[in-house]
């Protein structure tokens, strides 16, 4: 482990290791919110929490910049909770416990919280530093955004008084993003009967797991297994030649997280065993060969297990059928943004147990259109199998403006700070500033951020060098914002 408060720029680290120490999950951000709105008071600042439970902390400009326009630095609260199987974490009370390899602070087996406790960091730092320039400042902490955009969705329209924001959930440092895709939960429900474990069956848990995993939005096109429709598709096809019996399935454990492991009880006639474990070798061979490149460490096992009954044949041919049927991946690339994908699905999450089955799907598209449709899709194709449909969480997109006054600021100062350009990109992850426009639509918005890989994984991590670029690059912004016209 590594004493994070001693790296560099330590008016930085210092915040994220408070990050790290208090236990953060979408949903219960309470205790970090309520610290920090004690920390800020407690060095003069003024707060405020909105109904929801946003926080905003307000910073009055330095000397002689009190006529600049207000700015509000925008990040989340919580993080994905998301740990390697075998790894004994409790995100409810375990604080995360970081190394440090190769310039890059990581969480090895688990997710670091980087995303978005690097942006918060930042803003904090903005907050607590007593020798930079700037003119009105608030940062905004906003909650739940990685299980539902709650936050961003509850937040108040009068809560925020800056004219500019700068959101850093950016992970790529040196781009400037400024657009995003909009996105929907689609949450179905069945009902099913079970019977008693036929006479003369066995019993067997397959697992699929050693996939990458990683972000449903950022990493969606880069074609990498999900442990959910890898093992959908081998209960199909051990269903079609032998008369195979699910008794459960769990695959996945966030909306927004590519499934990386996924787990079925299922049963089958004893007198059959080495014609399953000769099935299970060979699809394991064709996941490696499908998935080269991206996900070839996938591995599929059996491992004994018990079982006392099974779901009835009837709706277990229409579940695994839905479940095998239900889109995941890219849909759709934009026609208007080269290279950027419009419209995807991520089937995150599947229990299935108790006579009871429960799967998320969110979906994400640039055009609110666009993912609006393919949930209706989803919810069409659920609908035929006998199951109850729900979508919630709707969220707008957030246009680009390429004429945005903020992202020319960005664009000039980056240049006078690195003597490099800066890129400019539409991005498929979905960020708040959709969804904090529509409320403050004359609200002038740019994201950036360091350099995060494994986002939403377990090996998330961030490069330290460019923490301290992007603590430079908003320094020289924030003492270049123009006075108000």
């Amino acid at each position: 482990m590594v004493n994070i408060a001693e790296l560099e720029p330590r008016a930085v680290w210092e915040h994220f290791q408070t990050l790290c120490d208090i236990p953060r999950p979408s949903k219960h951000e309470q205790a970090l919110r309520d610290y920090l709105k004690g920390w800020a008071e407690l060095r003069g600042l003024e707060t405020a929490v909105d109904e929801v439970g946003n926080l905003v902390v307000r910073k009055p400009a330095t000397p002689g910049m009190e006529d600049r326009v207000g700015v509000v630095l925008q990040g989340h609260l919580d993080m994905v909770c998301q740990a390697n199987t075998g790894t004994e974490h409790d995100f409810f009370n375990d604080p995360i416990r970081p190394v440090l390899k190769d310039g890059w602070l990581i969480a090895e087996n688990t997710t670091l919280g980087a995303d978005n406790g690097i942006g918060v960091a930042l803003g904090l730092a903005v907050l607590s530093a007593d020798d930079i320039a700037h003119g009105p400042v608030e940062v905004l902490m906003t909650l739940d955004e990685e299980a539902g955009m709650g936050g961003a969705l509850g937040l108040s329209p009068s809560l925020l008084q800056g004219q500019m924001m700068i959101n850093i959930d950016t992970e790529e440092w040196g781009e400037f993003y400024m657009g995003c895709a909009g996105g929907i939960d689609v949450n179905v429900r069945r009902s099913y009967t079970t019977e008693a474990l036929p006479a003369g069956y066995t019993a067997q848990q397959l697992v699929v797991s050693g996939l990458v995993g990683g972000h449903s939005g950022a990493d969606i096109h880069l074609g990498r297994g999900n442990a959910n429709k890898v093992l959908v598709r081998l209960l199909a096809e051990l269903a079609a030649t032998l008369p195979l019996r699910l008794v459960s399935f769990n695959g996945g454990t966030a909306r927004n997280a590519l499934a990386r492991e996924a787990f079925a009880v299922v049963a089958y006639p004893a007198a059959q065993a080495e014609q399953v474990a000769a099935a299970i070798d060979a699809y394991q061979a064709l996941m490696r060969f499908e998935l080269a490149g991206v996900d070839e460490g996938v591995t599929i096992v059996a491992n004994p297990a018990a079982a006392c009954s099974v779901m009835a044949q009837a709706d277990q041919a229409a579940i695994l059928a839905a479940l095998h049927a239900a889109p995941h991946g890219v849909k759709r690339m934009s026609q208007r943004v080269a290279g950027v994908v419009e419209t995807s699905n991520n089937l995150g999450v599947i229990a299935i147990g108790e006579g009871k089955v429960f799967a998320n799907l969110m979906v994400r598209s640039l055009l609110d259109s666009g993912f609006r449709n393919l949930a209706a899709e989803i919810v069409a194709l659920f609908q035929l199998a006998g199951f109850d449909t729900e979508t919630e969480g709707g969220y707008p997109g957030w246009a680009p403006n390429p004429a945005s006054p903020l992202l020319a600021l960005f664009q000039r100062v980056y240049r006078e700070q690195f003597d490099a350009e800066s890129g400019v990109q539409v991005i498929h992850a979905g960020l708040e500033c959709g969804i904090i426009g529509a409320k403050y639509p004359q609200m002038d918005m740019v994201s950036f951020g360091p350099n995060i890989r494994g986002a939403h994984a377990p090996g998330e991590r961030v490069e330290v060098a460019s923490v301290g670029h992007a603590w430079r690059l908003l320094q020289a912004v924030l003492a270049a914002v123009p006075a108000k016209a």
